[in-house]
């Protein structure tokens, strides 16, 4: 049985935040979860599959690779995040902690570093950029580690204090009958650490908000709805932890002659009358900027479609490009002067059923279907 989509699993849709992922992953976790169904083989099925599509959609390259190759990604030994796989602890404790505040082990002694958050910057680009690639420049504002306190959060000559509460391991227990429950330190928020004297620059967070120029390249045969991550890019993480990631999302301008459909490239071409009758050339353009001749056959009928090899979109990361097709319609004249009214009579009055085939092919089998009806119509 094919696989169910990890949207479609979570209730999301593919343009969902990481927040939006956790929320949904926890509210459906909670309804389908095992001890809550005890010897409900359905919900243990369902809340493997959640689980499953979480932690895929969690991480962010799993999730970029999900969204390019399907679950095709995670097969033959290539990730596969199904079933309660290693990560399982991880995903569980995510969830009962972002349920109870608690969890049911240690984590390991405080550090006061957070990871920075992850950044979306969209970019439109022209379908001739997408086509040769390009080098840009883009302007974020964003967090960056502050300068006044290296990053720690604490007034210059001053260092951040254990926390008094958790004694640095950012999380306390309590016990409740036979268990004790553990949950993040309400002092210092789970940092391990507290500050006494917050830097004036910052308050305190360890970083500050500026204005940046990054450097992006783009490689030729990108498409539309193509992620770039640049690693390290994002928000500075909170008091010296390390910065996220941003991630550029790339849609490609409409073109006025070109539409594109994968590597492949489509174009309509108006040629006249007496071209596509007579047979001869016509001249169009290429993505490249160049022009090539198209060769238009002796009879061709509008919306005929003649083939250029190679002259399509690059693939990206592959030594190969689509194709071109060019589309001819046939252009009827207008506006014509007496003489070649007369001269378009002449040929009509000249013209035979090999002249137009078509429609002599047509009209016969209009003669026959009206023959048929009334042969029915008589016999009634």
């Amino acid at each position: 049985m094919a696989k169910r989509c990890y949207y479609e699993s979570l209730s999301i849709e593919r343009t969902a935040t990481d927040v939006d992922i956790k929320a949904a992953f926890r509210k459906q976790a909670m309804v389908c979860h095992p001890d809550r169904n005890p010897g409900d083989k359905d919900a243990e099925h369902r809340f493997k599959e959640i689980n499953e599509a979480y932690e895929v959609l969690k991480d962010p390259d799993k999730r970029a690779a999900y969204d390019r190759f399907g679950h095709a990604a995670f097969e033959q030994g290539t990730g596969s995040a199904a079933g309660f796989g290693a990560d399982f602890g991880t995903t569980f404790s995510d969830l009962f902690e972002g349920i109870f505040g608690m969890s049911g082990g240690g984590r390991g002694r405080g550090t006061g570093r957070e990871r920075g958050a992850d950044l979306r910057y969209n970019m439109e680009i022209a379908l001739q950029e997408a086509y040769a690639g390009k080098n840009a420049q883009i302007r974020i504002p964003t967090s960056v580690t502050c300068e006044a306190c290296s990053g720690s959060g604490a007034k210059a000559g001053t260092k951040p204090k254990t926390c008094p509460m958790c004694g640095g391991q950012g999380r306390v227990r309590h016990a409740q009958g036979f268990f004790t429950l553990e949950r993040t330190c309400p002092n210092c928020q789970g940092r391990g650490q507290s500050i006494d004297s917050p830097c004036a620059s910052c308050a305190g967070s360890g970083r500050v908000t500026r204005e940046r120029t990054l450097a992006v390249n783009i490689p030729p045969g990108v498409e539309d709805g193509t992620r770039i991550r640049l690693a390290g890019e994002g928000e500075a993480g909170v008091r010296g932890g390390p910065p996220g990631d941003l991630y550029i999302f790339l849609s490609i301008a409409a073109h006025p002659f070109f539409q594109r459909e994968g590597a492949d490239l489509h174009c309509r071409v108006p040629v006249s009358m007496v071209t596509a009758a007579l047979g001869g050339e016509c001249e169009v353009p290429t993505i490249d900027g160049g022009k090539t001749k198209v060769k238009v056959l002796e009879g061709t009928q509008s919306g005929r479609r003649f083939r250029l090899l190679g002259k399509g979109m690059p693939v990206l990361r592959a030594r190969q490009s689509g194709d071109m097709y060019v589309q001819v319609m046939v252009e009827t004249p207008q506006k014509l002067t007496k003489k070649q009214r007369e001269l378009l009579a002449e040929f009509d009055r000249l013209s035979s059923v090999e002249t137009h085939p078509e429609s002599a092919g047509f009209l016969g089998k209009v003669k026959e279907f009206l023959d048929g009806l009334g042969g029915r119509t008589g016999s009634v």
